[in-house]
């Protein structure tokens, strides 16, 4: 145990065993809809529903492993939605291509993070965007996760399936709506009581709340040990490497992984303030090493890119504050290979009160963004807003950064800007114009 806690650095970082278990069993909790949701959106893709649960849990778990060991940081890891969903129906469905052909685009794009991981080309991306900027990436992300919670929640719906929501009308036809709404409440006395462990115990008690209301369904045939289906080993097509369609698709995956893996590090870091004064984050090339070696190990399986889950926040508010937490939820990952009725017994508007209440803690950060001085503070505003309204926190990165190099650049404050966030503000406007004349 004490080589454990010198290892993890529990003391530096002022945490115990019992803190990083709980914030570690959180994290799985609040993210392991996982499991049942990627399946289901690479089903319509012609993949096996089984064989991709195999996979979901397999390169889930040895992506946050390496986080946990690579990094010390209390960060999980799983097939990322959103990017699971441009590989179905945009790729597949949409473009009229095989899964082969999408899972060899993911391959190569963590291939390439690797590479540009053990250089140090993405750590030198990062470390360039500005720190009230980064500031700014924790609050939105805080605004992001929490209507994720509410929309999970059945609290507020999507109108017309856009990104727009609004708050639906609380009725006996709304169960799951009620029994989030519950659970909230639940979290909350809890976490003003300070009662350790107070998120999990939240999703506990809410999941037991959901059974009468009919929202925690236990289905008829539960086993409660179940034999894990054989993943996809090696399924690739790479006969169209070389075709522009290939590296339309490979350059999307890279972009929308890069700066979605950034800004989750950063928020999930500040939050757990485990950042420097310059807003720089602990052993960050083992962080971004681990998503690409997710993404590798999830390609070579038979999933959609691996990234890092903004998720992580639930158990970082938890108590989490070192890689221990992220060899618990690890492990429950691999667990859930042979427990999967069990785990999917906890509805999403058990974990939904933990996302809303997440999103107050994150918000916090705020009060240290400098809205003073106008060429910090609106960038810093429209990096908090555009993240939740347009469901993409890479989005939120793109028009921060350009938005700050435009204030530097009226201004003619041009020092203060990095190189790298020049660079990426030109690749950023090419990106626009490419999409625009697509």
């Amino acid at each position: 145990m004490t080589g454990l806690k010198k290892f993890f650095k529990f003391d530096e970082r002022k945490t115990t065993f019992s803190r990083e278990i709980i914030g570690g069993i959180t994290t799985f909790l609040a993210m392991s809809y996982i499991l049942a949701v990627n399946p289901s959106i690479l089903e319509p893709a012609g993949m096996n529903w089984s064989s991709v649960f195999t996979a979901t849990a397999i390169s889930a778990g040895i992506a946050t492993l390496v986080m946990a060991f690579c990094a010390n940081l209390p960060v999980a890891l799983a097939p990322g939605l959103g990017l699971n969903a441009f590989f179905t129906f945009s790729v597949v469905i949409g473009m009229g291509c095989t899964w082969q052909f999408a899972l060899t685009a993911v391959l190569v794009e963590g291939l390439l993070f690797i590479i540009l991981s053990l250089f140090g080309v993405r750590e030198a991306i990062l470390k360039s965007i500005p720190v009230n900027l980064r500031k700014a990436v924790t609050v939105g992300i805080g605004f992001f996760i929490a209507i994720i919670g509410l929309v999970n929640a059945g609290i507020c719906v999507h109108v017309d399936g856009s990104t727009i929501i609004e708050f639906t009308k609380f009725n006996m036809n709304h169960t799951s709506a009620i029994v989030a709404g519950i659970g909230l409440i639940i979290t909350i006395i809890l976490y003003v009581l300070k009662v350790p462990g107070s998120l999990l115990i939240g999703i506990i008690l809410t999941t037991i709340i959901g059974i009468p209301f009919g929202v925690t369904v236990i289905k008829e045939n539960f086993n409660l040990f179940s034999k894990p289906a054989m993943p996809y080993f090696f399924k690739f097509d790479f006969s169209s490497v070389l075709t522009l369609k290939f590296f339309i698709v490979f350059f999307t995956f890279l972009f929308t992984d890069l700066f979605d893996t950034i800004g989750t590090l950063l928020g999930v870091t500040e939050q757990a303030n485990l950042t420097d004064k310059n807003g720089n984050i602990p052993n960050v090339k083992g962080a971004l090493l681990s998503d690409a070696v997710g993404t590798v190990v999830g390609a070579c399986l038979g999933t959609s890119t691996v990234t890092s889950f903004v998720e992580s926040t639930s158990g970082v508010a938890a108590g989490a504050k070192t890689g221990f937490a992220s060899v618990i939820t690890a492990l429950l990952f691999f667990v859930a290979l042979f427990f999967n009725d069990l785990f999917a017994i906890i509805p999403s508007a058990a974990t939904a009160p933990t996302l809303i209440f997440v999103g107050y803690l994150m918000i916090r950060t705020v009060s240290g963004i400098d809205f003073k001085d106008s060429t910090e503070g609106i960038p810093a505003f429209i990096t908090i807003i555009v993240m939740p309204f347009s469901y993409s926190i890479s989005a939120g990165i793109v028009w921060g950064v350009l938005s700050y190099a435009i204030c530097k650049l009226i201004t003619r404050r041009f020092k203060e800007v990095h190189i790298v966030t020049w660079i990426l503000a030109i690749v950023f406007v090419a990106d626009i114009v490419f999409e625009a004349l697509k």
